[in-house]
């Protein structure tokens, strides 16, 4: 009996220390976005929206910037999550517009790719998630986009990086629900 007595102990031990740690990290979060969202007009750029049609599944876009921010794509999208092959670009781009961000990586410093995959653990949602995809010839730079908006980080910034997820997830044109 007393080694159920001690499983229960250690059990609630784990669960309390896992919803202090969850706990923190939102607190840090939140923190970081404080911190990113004075600096983060300066930063964002805007591009002119290229329009949101849907076209054949398969059919190659030359999209107007690179990474895209909009335009037209094919009728299905990539979901939240976080993915070590790239996706193709015109599911990309109808991730964005439910209102998901996606950021673009390449070879980061390992903390920096484990922020970001904490980030994206916390942010799953169809309609304000984040989608995480490598994107070949970055090195350690960093692209966050969201509908029509473009933080490029040549040296991590989490702050930013933070701000820019606040301001943006949940708020594509498709659905908005922020």
């Amino acid at each position: 009996m007393p080694w159920i007595w001690g499983g229960v102990g250690a059990l609630a031990v784990l669960l309390g220390g896992f919803f202090w740690w969850q706990g923190q990290s939102a607190d840090d979060f939140d923190a970081l976005i404080a911190q990113g969202k004075p600096g983060l007009e300066a930063r964002v750029i805007s591009h002119p929206d290229a329009g949101r049609g849907h076209i054949n599944m398969g059919t190659p876009v030359q999209y107007a910037t690179d990474p895209p921010t909009s335009g037209v794509h094919w009728p299905n999208w990539t979901n939240p999550g976080f993915y070590e092959r790239p996706e193709p670009r015109e599911k990309l781009v109808h991730a964005l517009e439910h209102g998901n961000v996606v950021i673009y990586y390449d070879r980061p410093p390992a903390e920096v790719l484990n922020q970001i995959r904490s980030w994206q653990r916390r942010f799953t949602g169809q309609w304000d998630g984040l989608v995480v995809v490598p994107k070949q010839g970055l090195g350690p730079i960093i692209e966050l986009t969201a509908w029509n908006k473009l933080l490029r980080l040549e040296t991590w910034d989490a702050a930013l990086a933070a701000a820019f997820v606040d301001a943006y997830r949940g708020r594509g044109p498709e659905n908005p629900v922020r």
